[in-house]
């Protein structure tokens, strides 16, 4: 499974529906700073959901009280206020690059060149919704994991095998990324 991991000026993650963990935890001590991991996708259309399910498996692991998954299903200016709401924001996506199915790319975008293509299953674009989020004062970093699909899949509530590795893959990315 390949790895693709650039860090100049790239770095990202997020979604809403949000972890039933969360809510047993204990209350965000004062002065934490709070995470937010918002996947993206459309999960009836295979692995375009990849953000979505990677969030899911997300919810699985012991995370910290301060780290908020949101099911970002297929995006909307709705998420603006969970974003600004965070400190700290991963974004999971699907792309359809020129790389191959499976492959992890981590970024930070900032400008129109930093984003992956977008896939149009979305209301909106990642690019649509962190410009919107910037413009309106969001000045936080957004680490983006991307993961490469054939976005001419047949319509499945299923991961191909390569996305499912590259769930895992970027599950543990995260978990390294968040000390747990």
């Amino acid at each position: 499974m390949p790895f693709f991991l650039s860090f100049p000026e790239e770095i990202c993650l997020s979604p809403p529906r949000t972890c039933h963990e969360h809510s047993r935890r204990p209350a965000i001590p004062p002065f934490t700073l709070k995470t937010l991991i918002l996947g993206l996708g459309n999960v009836i259309m295979g692995d375009e959901g990849v953000g979505v399910h990677t969030v899911r498996a997300l919810e699985q692991q012991p995370l910290p009280p301060d780290v908020e998954c949101l099911d970002g299903g297929t995006g909307g200016f709705i998420l603006l206020e969970p974003l600004q709401q965070a400190d700290r924001i991963f974004l999971i996506d699907a792309t359809a690059d020129e790389n191959p199915y499976g492959t992890v790319t981590r970024t930070t975008p900032r400008f129109v060149k930093d984003y992956p293509p977008t896939l149009t299953a979305h209301d909106i674009g990642v690019k649509d919704l962190l410009d919107a989020f910037y413009i309106q004062g969001g000045s936080r970093d957004v680490i983006l994991y991307a993961i490469s699909i054939d976005p001419r899949q047949p319509i499945s509530m299923d991961l191909s095998e390569e996305c499912e590795r590259a769930r895992d893959e970027v599950v543990q990315h995260i978990l390294a990324e968040l000390n747990v």
